[in-house]
């Protein structure tokens, strides 16, 4: 990421361009800041993009981590469903006989009925 230019508010480099992290670094008086509380420069090191890269790998490792498991629960979650959907099937074709074996009842004892209807008239 390119810094943006601003200018110095140092003496004697008026004509020059500094970077935000240089004004950031630097104390706003350089003169009464003592020399044992100075901050080691504010550039870029080999250690920060390195620590970036370790950060970018794992955060890359954890979601990788996520979605094989978020993938292996919904795996799970679609075996669980066919089973239950198998289970629904079995008891609907079940409730389908019940319901036939009631009918063919209901009219046999209809008919019996009509046959004893017809005897107490007869």
């Amino acid at each position: 990421m390119a810094a943006k230019a601003i200018p110095s508010q140092r003496q004697g480099n008026n004509n020059k361009q500094t970077t935000t992290q240089e004004v950031e670094c630097t104390p706003a008086t350089p003169d009464k800041s003592p020399l044992k509380k100075r901050k080691p420069s504010c550039e870029p090191t080999l250690k920060s993009a390195d620590l970036f890269e370790v950060t970018t790998t794992a955060a890359r490792k954890d979601i990788c981590s996520l979605m094989t498991t978020l993938s292996n629960l919904l795996r799970e979650r679609a075996v669980a469903d066919t089973s239950q959907i198998k289970e629904l099937e079995g008891i609907l074709v079940g409730a389908a006989n019940v319901e036939s074996h009631l009918k063919e009842k209901k009219e046999y004892l209809r008919q019996t009925l009509s046959v004893i209807s017809d005897k107490l008239q007869g």
